[in-house]
């Protein structure tokens, strides 16, 4: 007496479908339990002291205005201007403030073009008015 059914000589076809729907189940699951962060809010690292560690001396510090032009040592500079003008004076590492009011797109063109030149940036964060940063 066999209790148990011989395996058949071909092998058993794997059907993907079923495995399809539940990948795409699971996807939409995650998407629509995932939190999503308004793009008013970027998160960065903020290690932003007063002084490069390796040097000693103050950072320099850039602010980005709300139409993209930025701010340092008390002139206004296009961003095209300000990077040969930090690589002339040997500027390795700055600090990157920004107005109240400044796009995104402003911001991260800034941040990707100064990384672009082998500048370290770091943002520091100014606090509005009602005390929320």
């Amino acid at each position: 007496m066999q209790l148990v059914d011989p395996r058949p000589r071909r092998p058993i076809p794997i059907r993907i479908t079923p495995l399809i729907d539940v990948v795409f189940i699971l996807l939409v699951f995650f998407m629509l339990t995932s939190r999503l962060l308004p793009v008013d809010f970027l998160e960065l690292s903020n290690q932003t002291g007063n002084t490069s560690p390796t040097t000693g001396e103050p950072i320099p510090e850039l602010r980005v205005m709300t139409d993209g032009r930025l701010e340092w040592k008390d002139q206004t500079f296009t961003l095209p201007d300000v990077l040969p003008a930090l690589q002339a004076s040997g500027v390795r590492e700055v600090n990157v403030s920004t107005a109240p009011e400044t796009g995104l797109n402003h911001f991260t063109q800034t941040l990707s073009s100064l990384k672009d030149r082998g500048i370290t940036a770091h943002w520091k964060r100014t606090p509005v008015s009602g005390g929320r940063l």
